[in-house]
C-alpha cells in the first residue's frame, strides 16, 4: 500500500512504524517509506494512520492509539472487522476511525514482497460507515479509488460472514490440502514432481504466515466453523459418490460447482 500511495501521488510523505528495525531499514532502502520512527513521534506528523498488522495486534494497539490522536484519521486493513470495531466503539475519537478491508493480498510478507500493481480493480470494503465522520470516510474513499479499487459498504458483522465464505475458508482448505499431500509425500516421492499448475495454485495460500492467519481464524471462529461444516458436508458427498460408484450424482455435483462461472469469469 505504501508503494501504491507513493506511485499514485496520494501521499507526499510516508512514515513507517514497525517493531522490527530490519523491516523499517529495508522499506526505507527500497523507497517504500520516507522516514522510520516510533509511533508516538509519528502520530503528531501525520494526517492519516494506516494500521496494517495482524488483527490480534490491532485489537491491542487500536484502542490506546485512538486516545492519542487529535483530528487525524485512522484506518485499518484487517481481514476481520466486528471485534475491531467493537474494541473502539466507546472511544471518544471513534468517528475518526474508518474500518476497512482491501480484498487483496498474497501469501508473501515483508517489505521485499511488494507487488507493484497491487489492489487495481479489486474490492475495498468499508464497514459501519455511519459510525465515522464524513470527512474521514471521504479521505479513505479517495485513497482506495486513487489506487484503483472498487468500493463496497456493509456492516462489520456481515463483512465477517462474507469474508469467511470467500477468503477464510480458502485458507483453511489450502492448509489442509497441503498437510494431506505432505503426509502422503512421505510414501510417494513422485507427488511433487508431478504437481501441476492446478495443484500449485490451490495450495499457494498454504504459504501464508500463521502469525497473520491464526488470529483471523480466532476472531472469526463462529463464521469459519459454519462454512467449514458446509465444506466438510460437500467433501462427504464426493467421497460417497466414489465409494458407491455413483458417477451420475458425481457429475451432477461437478455441474453444480461449474455454476461458479457465472460469478467468477
Amino acid at each position: 500500500m505504501a508503494y501504491r500511495l507513493k506511485e499514485t501521488g496520494f501521499a507526499k510523505r510516508i512514515i513507517g512504524v514497525d517493531n522490527d528495525p530490519q523491516n523499517l531499514s529495508k522499506a526505507k532502502e527500497l523507497g517504500w517509506i520516507d522516514d522510520a520512527m516510533l509511533l508516538e513521534d509519528a502520530i503528531a506528523q501525520t494526517e492519516l494512520i494506516i494500521i496494517a498488522i495482524p488483527v490480534d495486534a490491532t485489537l491491542k494497539l487500536l484502542p490506546a492509539l485512538m486516545e492519542k490522536i487529535g483530528n487525524q484519521v485512522v484506518m485499518d486493513v484487517g481481514s476481520t472487522k466486528k471485534m475491531i470495531c467493537d474494541a473502539v466503539a466507546k472511544s471518544a475519537h471513534r468517528k475518526r476511525f474508518v474500518a476497512t478491508h482491501p480484498m487483496w493480498g498474497t501469501e508473501k510478507s515483508g517489505p521485499e514482497a511488494v507487488v507493484k500493481d497491487a489492489f487495481k480493480t479489486r474490492v475495498a470494503v468499508i464497514c459501519d460507515k455511519e459510525n465515522s465522520d464524513a470527512d474521514a470516510v471521504a479521505l479513505v474513499e479517495r485513497l482506495y479509488t486513487t489506487i484503483g479499487m472498487r468500493l463496497v459498504y456493509m456492516d462489520a458483522a456481515s463483512h465477517d460472514v462474507h469474508a469467511a465464505y470467500v477468503s477464510h475458508i480458502s485458507h483453511v482448505a489450502s492448509y489442509a490440502l497441503s498437510l494431506t499431500v505432505l503426509e502422503k509425500e512421505k510414501e510417494e516421492d513422485a507427488i511433487f514432481e508431478l504437481a501441476s499448475g492446478g495443484f500449485e495454485s490451490t495450495v499457494r495460500l498454504a504459504k501464508s504466515n500463521p502469525d497473520m492467519w491464526v488470529p483471523i481464524f480466532m476472531q472469526n471462529k463462529d463464521n469459519v466453523l459454519d462454512v467449514l461444516n458446509e465444506h466438510i458436508s460437500q467433501l462427504r458427498k464426493f467421497k460417497s459418490c466414489l465409494e458407491k460408484e455413483n458417477y451420475e450424482y458425481l457429475t451432477e455435483l461437478i455441474q453444480n460447482a461449474n455454476k461458479i462461472k457465472r460469478i467468477l469469469k
